[in-house]
């Protein structure tokens, strides 16, 4: 059975962070005053989301990965429902994050509700020491999206 819960960010095991962003210090540096949640399995991560207040009401996702052993099987789409659930206890009004413009990840926040905002031109070529690929295909730009709550 998967538990979710809000977790420090220091109890998140930074290779699980790192499956959904490879840059080590980009993590460090978003983890900082972090609003963290875990889906924990047998006293083991399985899924982490990384949360931030950009503005009053406004809260951005900076990082949500599963490990590769629950991937497809809705643990991440159960942990997103539960940090949407969590934040929207609290006052937040919005919640924004940043995803390329292709893959399963674009899928995913759609079918929670996420709306396309904006496309940041070249974000991952400015933002990142080495191209990020996924299919083979080179991301470029950043799409922005939010979920109005």
């Amino acid at each position: 059975m998967i538990h979710f819960s809000e977790v420090s960010g220091d109890s998140i095991p930074a290779d699980l962070l790192l499956i959904a962003d490879p840059s080590e210090e980009k993590i460090n540096s978003y983890l900082k005053g972090a609003v963290c949640f875990a889906a924990v399995t047998n006293n083991n991560f399985v899924g982490a989301c990384v949360t931030n207040i950009n503005v009053d009401g406004e809260v951005e996702i900076f990082n949500i990965a599963t490990v590769s052993s629950v991937q497809g099987q809705g643990v991440g789409s159960k942990l997103l429902e539960f940090v949407i659930s969590e934040l929207g206890k609290r006052t937040v009004n919005r919640l924004v994050l940043g995803t390329g413009t292709f893959g399963y990840q674009l899928v995913f926040y759609q079918r929670l509700g996420f709306r396309v905002d904006a496309v940041v031109k070249d974000f991952f070529i400015d933002n990142y020491d080495e191209p990020i690929y996924e299919n083979g295909i080179q991301h470029f730009d950043m799409l922005r999206l939010t979920l109005d709550m």
